[in-house]
């Protein structure tokens, strides 16, 4: 048997209303934007949708990571050296000095051979497992439903 479509609602939240979130989903789950498992939220004009990133130069990466990967002839062992803390700012200059920034490239799989040419001759450093976040109160709230 067959399945009448459900039409795919559309809201317009005021800013309130947005602040709430999860008690807007509530509200639109009550009007019955569930059943067509789906629903398009238009967020209200005053609204942005990332935090200001100008702020956060002086953010500590607590423990940065190189990446070394060592072998030959197809087998190959990566393991992680933890390097000093460092802030954002020091962060983005080594991330574009020489050293460590994206080789030129024509098209995406010249720069992934080069990459896998070039990883066990220059380690990669990672900035990850900070805690917090760089995203407002409504960012989070949004980023934890769109993966709910």
């Amino acid at each position: 048997a067959l399945i009448p479509s459900r039409a795919i609602m559309t809201f317009r939240p005021t800013m309130e209303e947005f602040r709430n979130f999860s008690r807007y989903m509530a509200y639109i789950e009550s009007q019955g934007a569930h059943k067509a498992g789906l629903a398009k939220i238009i967020p209200p004009k005053e609204w942005s949708p990332t935090a200001s990133y100008r702020d956060i130069d002086d953010l500590v990466i607590p423990a940065p990571i190189q990446q070394v990967v060592t072998g030959q002839s197809g087998l190959f062992t990566q393991y992680n050296i933890q390097k000093k803390a460092m802030t954002v700012r020091e962060f983005r200059k080594t991330a574009n000095s020489d050293k460590f920034c994206s080789p030129r490239y024509d098209d995406f799989e010249e720069l992934e051979r080069k990459y896998w040419k070039n990883v066990t001759f220059n380690p990669p450093i990672y900035g990850a497992d900070v805690n917090g976040t760089l995203y407002d109160p409504v960012s989070d709230i949004l980023i934890c439903f769109i993966f709910r």
